[in-house]
């Protein structure tokens, strides 16, 4: 897995390179043009747990980097396939007379479309939803009484509002988030990324 994740980031890196200054770019895709997103940032993970009885929620901040793929359709919409992965969400509660700790690995795969408002050339805001599947893998240790692993791929949905500080070939957005994920009785992360789009 970590070499995977090494030459994806690496070939991501180089990308940019190739992008020329002139602005009549030859990567073009049926006349759509092509970018590279790279976005990271902090979140709020909270997922619903049951046991014995009980429901609660386990909490943690998590760390979040995602990598993108996208096309601009046109001067406001764009389109984008989007890996994510979030660092590992840990917490431990009371569940009767039983300590329950969850640690929680969450990877996902979503199609985000986005719409940019506004007449500035330079700053703009957006909004953004999308949709896809979540590998995530859910590990609860019971104390004295055992491990369980449940390792599953799910729906995940995405939520966004941001803005944009966009010079032609490059672009910086800002962005606040909300994941979901259909595990438990429900995963949400709430976060915040900052991330820079090169465009051909």
């Amino acid at each position: 897995m970590k070499k995977v994740v090494i030459s994806t980031l690496a070939v991501l890196i180089a990308c940019p390179a190739f992008a020329g200054p002139n602005q009549n770019s030859s990567w073009q895709l049926f006349g759509l043009d092509p970018y590279i997103g790279l976005r990271g940032g902090l979140g709020y993970t909270n997922v619903n747990v049951r046991h014995n009885g009980h429901k609660k929620s386990m909490e943690d901040m998590v760390y979040q980097g995602r990598a993108a793929l996208g096309l601009e359709v046109c001067d406001t919409v764009r389109s984008e396939i989007e890996w994510s992965i979030f660092s590992k969400a840990k917490d431990n509660k009371h569940f009767g007379d039983q300590r329950v700790k969850v640690e929680t690995k969450l990877q996902t795969l979503l199609w985000n479309t986005y719409m940019e408002f506004g007449s500035y050339q330079i700053v703009r805001p957006f909004i953004g939803a999308g949709a896809g599947i979540a590998f995530a893998k859910m590990d609860k240790k019971v104390d004295y009484v055992g491990k369980w692993s449940d390792d599953k791929t799910r729906f995940s949905a995405m939520g966004t509002l941001g803005v944009t500080f966009d010079w032609e070939r490059i672009a910086v957005d800002l962005a606040a988030r909300y994941n979901y994920v259909d595990i438990a009785s429900g995963l949400h992360n709430f976060g915040g990324d900052l991330g820079i789009r090169f465009m051909f």
